[in-house]
């Protein structure tokens, strides 16, 4: 096979002769594409080999679970994925149609060592992707993509004979009594499962049935052209839908999963969206009574209720806020052997005893619904009203070209850093911390922060902000970041804004 090229077009000779691979999709823990754009077939196919290659070159066995989404084109990239992972030697053992967590329990329960999950998560139609890993349960991060990207772009694979393909027709049903064994609800929680017509229809509403839970199904119907919006549980659209399904039905709470299944959103019985690193604090807190000394990571778009809340502290609860990523956080989670790490996005991390270390949608909707069967009749929308108010935005994304992301954030980190250093005041008021993990996240002595960061699978931003005091001084944060990055003439339109 010919070495890639960036500047193929369809509809033309090249275009069905040489792979097809931008350098732009080698993203810092997964790979994103537009498909047809930006990649191709054959672009899939060298990707397999490069994968091949590389696990190859670090010694892990080549033996290797892939599995796809429900879009009109994952089958046919996988398939062409699955051809260059054969041609570099591997065992490929194709577990069909599935979600990113499926194809991670799926390591375990095969015995392989490597992943790649042909998913573009929520990502909206025309995106494709891959989630690879070689040392379960964590997924690549930056140093695993940035050698793939090398050997893919420059053709460095190698070939070798011994490839095989092993065809798994009933992983669903091992996954399903793998995580519902052992749990039963004592009482039928009304739970709306949102899946927004994705894969996750196909495995969320059956898992929450085998608990005991009564379950109102909402655009389970798998559907690859997503009539009604992106499965996911992050973005408003789907959070209202979700919230009005409550309210019709009288349901105790609504569980929404993205179109990997890998993301968890939830809205309570009063229909109203509550995001997940506040879910996250509610599942702290039920955990925390049952394991003693518990460690959590968080990342750094989390609510600052994890170093606050008073029932953690009195616990003694540790919280470690760590990169925004679900590889970072699931290695992170790892290393510390914390018991679960939560991001605000939605990925939840369960260790044992819970789960196998991987995000899980499924997982955490359960556990959630666990919390509630703990709380003795107590509604959610108590729980949640139990929590120290804060005032949070949701995740807003201006638009950013990838070339020119990082330098955005960067000149923010300097800004924000100096401001710090100089002990100038903002918004009249004292900075006592600039966290420069991911990005920047400036906090003021009152508890208000915001933060900036470069998304690390879209050409966007991500702007977060939260006050312990009052809406007007959460505003007063995203307007005083908002015009920091109105200064770049790069930075476009926001996704959705508070």
């Amino acid at each position: 096979m010919q070495k890639p090229r960036a500047d193929l077009k369809p509809n033309t000779l090249d275009y069905e002769n040489v792979p097809l691979v931008t350098a732009n999709g080698f993203r810092e823990y997964d790979a994103r594409w537009l498909f047809g754009k930006d990649i191709n077939l054959l672009g899939i196919t060298a990707l397999g080999m490069g994968l091949g290659t590389y696990l190859g070159e670090i010694g892990v066995p080549l033996k290797i679970v892939t599995g796809h989404d429900f879009r009109s084109y994952s089958l046919s990239i996988k398939q062409s994925l699955t051809l260059g992972l054969l041609r570099a030697g591997c065992e490929v053992h194709d577990i069909g149609l599935a979600l990113s967590p499926v194809a991670y329990f799926a390591q375990f329960a095969l015995d392989c060592p490597a992943v790649a999950m042909v998913t573009a998560s929520h990502n909206e139609n025309g995106w494709t992707g891959v989630k690879m890993g070689a040392k379960r349960p964590l997924t690549f991060g930056p140093d695993e993509m940035t050698r793939l990207k090398e050997i893919v772009l420059g053709g460095l694979w190698k070939e070798r004979a011994g490839g095989a393909y092993i065809a798994v027709p009933d992983m669903r049903e091992i996954y399903l009594q793998d995580v519902t064994k052992g749990i039963k609800l004592s009482r039928p929680i009304k739970v709306v499962a949102a899946t927004g017509n994705g894969t996750a229809g196909a495995f969320a509403p059956e898992a929450l049935r085998r608990i005991g839970a009564e379950v109102i199904p909402m655009d389970n119907e798998l559907d690859f052209t997503f009539p009604k919006y992106n499965p996911n549980p992050e973005d408003m659209h789907m959070l209202h839908a979700m919230g009005d399904a409550v309210k019709e039905h009288g349901a105790d709470l609504c569980l929404g999963f993205d179109g990997d299944g890998d993301r968890c959103g939830v809205v309570d019985d009063q229909g109203r969206e509550i995001f997940a690193d506040k879910i996250g604090v509610l599942l702290a807190r039920d955990l925390s009574a049952k394991f003693s000394n518990s460690q959590f990571v968080v990342d750094v778009k989390s609510t600052s209720l994890y170093l606050t809340d008073p029932v953690l502290k009195e616990r003694g609860v540790k919280t470690d806020y760590w990169k925004t990523g679900h590889s970072y956080i699931k290695r992170r989670t790892s290393e510390l052997n914390a018991l679960a790490g939560f991001e605000k996005s939605g990925h939840f991390f369960f260790n044992a005893p819970i789960g196998k270390g991987y995000d899980d949608g499924l997982v955490a909707g359960i556990a959630v619904l666990q919390m509630l069967d703990h709380a003795g009749g107590k509604k959610l929308s108590a729980l949640y009203d139990g929590l120290p108010k804060t005032y949070g935005s949701p995740t807003m994304a201006p638009e950013c070209p990838d070339e020119k992301k990082y330098a955005v954030v960067e000149a923010l980190v300097k800004d924000f850093t100096a401001l710090h250093e100089k002990g100038e005041m903002l918004l009249g008021q004292k900075i006592v911390s600039v966290v420069t993990v991911n990005g920047v996240r400036v906090t003021l002595e009152d508890g208000t922060w915001g933060l900036v960061r470069a998304s690390s699978n879209k050409p966007s931003l991500v702007v977060v902000v939260e006050s312990p005091i009052s809406e007007e001084k959460m505003r007063a944060m995203f307007a005083e970041i908002d015009g920091r990055l109105s200064k770049f003439p790069e930075v476009g339109e926001y996704d959705q804004k508070i």
